[in-house]
């Protein structure tokens, strides 16, 4: 067999410009923004270094920061939690369903459209019923009129109608990167399976899921990634309220940095969320890593 050969230095010409552009991209901006929080700066005019004070600030004199961290954190935990449901629909559509792309692209819908359509959409339906609220509507036409919520303005629920929002949405993009790994099982494996006993859950239990780990580890990294930069469907539907009921870390670096004009604090905000985002993708990566090796 011949072997393309060729030199360290034409890999490393192919490969620099592209990683150029992403350490542009990616690095650069996260220093500049771990800089800018050691300033106390407003954005447009003259800045002025601080040390490390926004940080403390953030940190022990905040009263809205660390709710927010704790709602961020929820959020994650309840994404993770849609990954099982997730897996769960999509072994019964490679099962019971004999032409199951429909279905799948149908459950994948509300991930194409748009977060302003979608947070619009859902506005309406945990409207009051007096304003053509669909949710409301309904539970008074069943007569359950003390489960009636102001589902948005209500501080102690407002979050948990944001979860519900975020889990409908990407439960079809989740179903379909798992139905993906699922149909990637060998049929062979299952039919020996069969031979010796083992359908249904426990085919699942021991076929299924093992040889699916790396796609769950997939969907459990995008979930909580993307749940702890959640922004755009909360700035649409609660902008954060009420009363700071809603603010997770994105909206309240946002609002720190674009509405009060406290760049420099902001932009520590930000800091404090790439930590977390990438010592959580080390903890998740660990752990899937020990999953992977227990089941090799």
């Amino acid at each position: 067999m011949n072997v393309l050969r060729v030199s360290k230095w034409t890999i490393a010409m192919f490969v620099l410009p592209c990683l150029i552009i992403y350490v542009g991209l990616v690095f650069v901006p996260i220093l500049v923004s771990m800089y800018s929080g050691l300033l106390e700066w407003n954005g447009i005019g003259t800045s002025k270094f601080i040390g490390l004070e926004n940080f403390r600030t953030m940190l022990f004199h905040d009263p809205v920061f660390w709710p927010s961290v704790k709602r961020t954190l929820m959020f994650a935990v309840f994404s993770m939690c849609e990954i099982p449901i997730a897996l769960g629909v999509a072994i019964l559509l490679n099962r019971f369903i004999k032409k199951p792309n429909f279905l799948v692209s149908a459950y994948f819908l509300p991930v194409i459209l748009s977060v302003v359509i979608i947070g619009q959409l859902w506005k309406t339906i945990y409207n009051p019923a007096s304003m053509g609220g669909m949710l409301n509507q309904v539970l008074d036409l069943l007569n359950l009129h003390s489960w009636t919520r102001s589902w948005l303005t209500d501080p102690k629920i407002a979050m948990y109608s944001l979860y519900f929002v975020a889990l409908w949405q990407y439960l079809g993009y989740h179903t379909l990167i798992q139905f993906t790994g699922i149909q990637n099982i060998p049929a062979d494996i299952y039919e020996a399976a069969r031979l010796d006993g083992a359908e249904g859950l426990k085919a699942d239990w021991y076929i299924t899921f093992p040889m699916n780990i790396p796609i769950f580890k997939i969907s459990i990294v995008l979930a909580f990634i993307g749940s702890l930069q959640a922004f755009d469907m909360i700035m649409v539907m609660t902008g954060g309220g009420p009363a700071h009921a809603t603010d997770v870390i994105s909206t309240l670096m946002y609002n720190n940095s674009f509405l009060s004009l406290k760049y420099g604090y902001g932009s520590a905000i930000a800091a404090f969320l790439v930590v977390v985002c990438l010592v959580a993708t080390v903890i998740i990566n660990s752990l899937f890593n020990k999953l992977e090796k227990k089941y090799t």
